[in-house]
């Protein structure tokens, strides 16, 4: 079972797994390594299979998530991913493996990680990871938990932050909430942006482009997270179908 550590040195060079490949897909694919090779300079680790397919784990010190969370000398787990004919081979244990080993390494206080109460788009599965020993440390509506897997018993207790407890957004209209963590946002909020634009419906789509900003940011998931009037609608990144169908 063999991984690759994504880093400085081979980032350019290296499929990043979960990007589109075509040319249509280009902006995916770099504006995701703009954004990783910033992390990697605040200490982000990637760590993937060596094959053209999505298995991978990333992961950084929790103070340097762009996550609003509080969970200092943890390892926060930003994307972990498994698909297709890779399933069911061990290799998300693996990975986890690799990340609980370099925590504890690196002298850290154990792992956390973003989930919510049931499997949900674009964020890393509950049961698998609660079946891991994950435990829950603190939720927040509608449905989202902050997992945490200690590596010891005087283990501190991670906790959101304030601004997704007593959430802030605008209460007319569509507002989004978004970051390059993930590489089809570049793609995905442009089309949405139009596709509204075209049927008059404005969305002030908030692009959260500094760590202070996402770690205040009213959701949970900074990737993506769509607002109507203030109600929060899904942390789904929608294509122009599955916008309509929102509509």
């Amino acid at each position: 079972m063999e991984f690759k550590r994504v880093n400085l040195d081979n980032l350019e060079a290296e499929h990043i797994c979960c990007a589109i490949t075509e040319k249509k897909g280009e902006i995916c694919v770099s504006s995701k390594k703009q954004w990783l090779r910033k992390r990697m300079e605040e200490g982000l680790t990637f760590l993937k299979l060596d094959e053209r397919g999505k298995v991978f784990i990333e992961y950084l010190p929790a103070e340097a998530a762009w996550a609003p969370i509080e969970a200092p000398g943890y390892l926060y787990i930003d994307c972990f991913w498994v698909s297709g004919k890779y399933k069911g081979k061990g290799y998300g244990d693996a990975l986890l493996e690799e990340c609980i080993a370099d925590g504890k390494a690196q002298g850290k206080t154990g792992l956390v990680v973003l989930s919510t109460k049931k499997k949900m788009p674009f964020i890393s599965e509950p049961g698998y990871l609660k079946y891991k020993g994950f435990i829950v440390a603190d939720t927040c509506e509608p449905y989202y938990e902050l997992l945490y897997l200690p590596f010891g018993e005087k283990a501190p207790v991670p906790k959101f932050r304030h601004s997704v407890k007593n959430t802030v957004v605008p209460k007319d209209g569509w507002t989004l909430y978004y970051t390059n963590q993930c590489p089809h946002t570049a793609k995905y909020v442009p089309i949405l942006v139009d596709v509204a634009a075209e049927r008059g419906i404005a969305i002030k789509a908030i692009h959260l482009d500094s760590r202070e900003a996402a770690q205040n940011a009213p959701n949970p998931f900074t990737t993506y997270a769509l607002y109507r009037d203030g109600e929060f609608l899904t942390n789904e990144i929608l294509s122009e179908k599955s916008f309509m169908k929102k509509l």
